[in-house]
């Protein structure tokens, strides 16, 4: 990059601060009882604020020590995410209710601790291992050390289940000592968004939460669903022992009552709400939270049932509203009160029956998503609450999810059906705008009269057509910097503010992506349709390969067939006309998915035993793809 590049962050300029001091405006009608439901029941904070990861600090809430309570907004931040950063800033233990405690600022997520007659019930341990050890430590050191008995995850995302190791281990889950309890199919979504689309979406996550970002006033404050992310930590996973299979299912818990709604298609694949009769608490899992939540988040995900979302809830209301006295939820701060619960619950349910049926509306009318975004403005019901703006989800956002659900991302407009890739359309757009300094002169003047967008939009083009073009990349950065600062929502700023630093400084360095937490969670079948996806199918033409597998330690036999270029497992099953018969255990393999041992080695070994051509077995594993972090964004 050129020694005239400005790799600076900029100040907001006087048209994004007029924007941003009107924004203001309403925000002091907000309910100010959030500040105190957020506060309510502190206990104690962590002693320093800190937590230790294996390569560092995994988590530091000190960082955010500039987001103070009252203080006016800087004219870098949306005012109302600033209210949103300044609530998430309050951490520590909470007493939510008599034997009900969260720690809360410590991660992205809560966890959640009920007092069982023998021990801990843990409700979703966070992200990582060192974020949930320490807030299990925090309860411990404050309540009274427990053994934990039992952990339930509400739902299938990382951040829900990948500190389960914190707080239990293998050995106690094999034992019975402690039970672990999730929806049906949590398994399958977990991997399939995990592992089957993880690297992808791990490269995609850091625009999402901007985990590369300096904290601060003109980079990251918030995530809108919670702080931040931790870093560094290792995220595992212990495949449940006992699966909710319907709404009404009820289970005692270490002499807890629960009763369980199943939620399939909301906020995640495999999700559900549950109900403490004997204490009238309800937990609501992440299908409610303080702020409208993603339809599809810009990270990636299967798109979420909006209809479906909105449905639950009001079977919620139905079974559960009137006779609960305090709610939480997987983030933010609980709710307490018949009459409170009942209301949020029903505006919850409204904002996203309200973006689903408004989204098709139009849709069906003929406008496209892009139109439909701009055209709907989030009605003063909603915006009057802070638990419905969107501070994590974004209402143009999640009106082309609506749309992609039933109608998929084309527009029907024949123009758009099979566009040329950035870079050649890139190099298209600039030769007729009269070339790279003709289009520059154009988006500078577009950038001074705040036509942000629009900049961003022109400029890319440029970007993708010649990525060396110093001049580019700065304007390109400008625009998408000052578009940060416009947002409310937090995962637009992160994501604009991450491109603006990407075209500055360039991509964060590559390296491979290992993944031994979750692959000893995986299943036979779960790894081979992992396996799948990796092989590069362009090595493989002409071949086919018929291998038998026997795991001794789960005494199950796979078919692995190579077959037109693709995987095709086939579980109980043993062809005859196989070249190569597999014997070794289904930890093996997970050692091999997870990076620990090559097969190479574990053949050397005698942990994986080959008998007939082993050349037909590295047929396979000898054309498998590598995945890396790090790939290009906002560039070729």
């Amino acid at each position: 990059m050129s020694q005239s590049a400005n790799l600076e962050t900029k100040p907001a300029t006087p048209y994004t601060v007029r924007v941003l001091t009107a924004s203001a405006d309403g925000l002091d009608r907000l309910d100010e009882s959030d500040f105190e439901r957020a506060a309510r029941g502190l206990l104690a904070t962590h002693p320093t604020g800190v937590i230790d990861g294996p390569r560092g600090p995994a988590w530091d809430i000190n960082r955010y020590s500039f987001i103070t309570p009252g203080a006016p907004p800087p004219d870098t931040v949306h005012p109302s995410l600033w209210r949103q950063a300044q609530l998430n800033n309050i951490h520590g233990l909470f007493e939510v209710a008599p034997n009900v405690w969260q720690a809360r600022g410590y991660d992205i997520s809560n966890i959640t601790f009920i007092a069982g007659t023998t021990g801990w019930i843990v409700i979703d341990p966070l992200t990582s291992e060192p974020t949930a050890a320490a807030c299990l430590q925090l309860a411990n050191a404050q309540l009274g050390e427990r053994p934990v008995t039992a952990v339930i995850y509400t739902h299938s995302h990382t951040d829900h289940f990948g500190g389960v190791l914190g707080v239990t281990s293998h050995g106690a889950v094999a034992s019975g000592a402690c039970r672990v309890i999730a929806p049906e199919g949590f398994m399958l979504a977990t991997v399939s968004e995990n592992a089957i689309g993880g690297p992808a979406m791990l490269r995609r996550t850091a625009y999402q939460f901007g985990g590369t970002l300096p904290v601060g006033p003109r980079g990251h404050v918030d995530c809108g669903l919670g702080k931040a992310i931790p870093v560094g930590g290792q995220i595992g996973l212990i495949a449940p022992t006992e699966d909710i299979t319907h709404t009404g299912q009820e289970l005692t818990i270490d002499g807890v009552r629960i009763v369980f709604q199943l939620t399939p298609e909301t906020e995640a694949p495999a999700e559900m709400n549950f109900y403490f009769p004997d204490f009238r608490w309800l937990c609501m899992a992440e299908n409610c939270s303080h702020n409208m939540h993603n339809l599809v988040p810009i990270r990636g995900a299967q798109v979420r049932d909006a209809l479906a979302w909105s449905k639950y809830i009001a079977e919620a209301v139905v079974l559960f509203a009137d006779k609960t006295d305090v709610l939480f939820n997987s983030h933010h701060w609980p709710r307490w009160g018949t009459d409170d619960v009942r209301a949020y619950l029903l505006l919850q349910r409204d904002l996203y029956r309200w973006i689903h049926d408004q989204t098709m509306r139009l849709a069906n009318k003929g406008f496209t998503p892009n139109e439909i975004a701009d055209e709907l403005i989030l009605p003063p019901e909603f915006t009057g609450h802070g638990h419905t703006r969107g501070y994590y989800g974004s209402l143009v956002h999640n009106v082309k999810a609506v749309y992609q659900r039933y109608l998929s991302w084309y527009d029907a407009n024949p123009a758009h059906l099979n566009p040329h890739q950035p870079t050649e359309a890139g190099r298209r757009y600039v030769e007729f705008m009269g070339g790279a300094d003709a289009l520059l002169e154009k988006a500078r003047a577009s950038f001074d009269a705040g036509d942000y967008r629009w900049v961003a939009e022109v400029v890319n083009h440029l970007v993708f057509a010649d990525p060396t073009n110093v001049a580019a990349r700065a304007l390109q950065a400008d625009a998408l910097e000052q578009l940060g600062y416009l947002c409310e929502s937090a995962t637009f700023r992160n994501a604009y503010l991450t491109g603006a630093q990407e075209l500055r400084v360039g991509r964060p360095r590559a390296s491979k992506i290992r993944g031994q937490g979750l692959a000893q969670a995986l299943s036979v079948e779960l790894m081979f349709d992992v396996l799948a996806i990796r092989l590069k199918a362009e090595e493989v033409a002409g071949s086919a390969v018929q291998t038998n597998w026997h795991f001794t330690d789960v005494d199950e036999r796979w078919v692995l067939e190579l077959s037109n270029r693709g995987l095709h497992a086939t579980p109980n099953a043993r062809d005859q006309r196989a070249d190569v018969e597999v014997t070794t255990t289904q930890a093996t393999l997970r050692s091999v998915f997870g990076g620990t041992v090559s097969i190479d080695d574990a053949i050397a070994d005698g942990s994986i035993s080959v008998d007939g051509h082993r050349e037909s077995l590295m047929s396979i594993f000898d054309h498998l793809d590598t995945f890396t972090t790090g790939f290009a964004i906002v560039e070729p």
